[in-house]
């Protein structure tokens, strides 16, 4: 997923590895909510496609593809407060339970995993932190006085679990080393005047992820 972030029009170009499941030709069906797709490309050219009852309808002629689809999306004005929408100066997404096609074209279904690679772009200065899913893996600045950030997740998840925030926000900031001696870093993200009511939602991270360990035995997974 690709974000050019701005709260009057957002652009989000998405590419999708599919694979087909069975032998039968039926086309692919990406679920969308009020999207109108500016581009489809299907490995690296220009294909046909139909919109039927919101859903993006693409023919597919070999069993894997490259799937690209590039949208626009209005956050400012999105009053429904699902998928990408403005909150307070921010930028938030509420993907649960299918906020996710509000976002881009997508098998929004609970049994479908995928592993999500996002990069971000905004403006610096009026969206200075940015965050998505997993480990930030890159981050520098961009043309026009903008930003980007990269974050990768390694491991599958249904799309109502996707999260984005874009924003002028704080960090309260600690460590947790796990069981195997892994030292993840912690952070609780909030408006800078809210930092000294976060001490709370820290210890109660540390605790849950310690009675994980003792409970389960299961060790966090990700560096952040």
């Amino acid at each position: 997923l690709d974000f050019q972030l701005d709260p009057v029009r957002t652009e989000v170009r998405a590419i999708l590895q599919v694979k087909r499941n069975g032998d039968h030709r039926r086309p692919m069906r990406l679920d969308g909510d009020g999207l109108t797709p500016t581009e489809i490309w299907v490995d690296g050219q220009p294909s046909a496609w139909k919109m039927d009852d919101g859903q993006l309808v693409v023919r597919l002629s070999g069993n894997e593809h490259r799937i690209e689809t590039v949208v626009a999306i209005a956050p400012e004005t999105n009053t429904a407060l699902m998928g990408l929408y403005g909150s307070s100066g921010m930028l938030c997404t509420q993907c649960e339970a299918q906020g996710f096609r509000r976002i881009t074209f997508f098998p929004d279904r609970p049994d479908v995993l995928s592993r999500y690679s996002v990069r971000m772009e905004a403006d610096a200065a009026r969206y200075p932190v940015l965050l998505s899913n997993g480990n930030c893996v890159d981050s520098g600045k961009a043309d026009n006085n903008r930003h980007w950030a990269h974050w990768q997740d390694p491991f599958p998840k249904p799309c109502y679990l996707f999260a984005l925030v874009a924003g002028d926000l704080a960090a309260n900031r600690d460590s947790f080393t796990t069981m195997s001696g892994k030292k993840v870093s912690l952070a609780i993200w909030v408006r800078e005047p809210d930092l000294a009511k976060t001490a709370h939602a820290m210890d109660a991270l540390k605790a849950a992820m310690a009675w994980d360990e003792r409970v389960y035995g299961r060790e966090y997974d990700l560096d952040q």
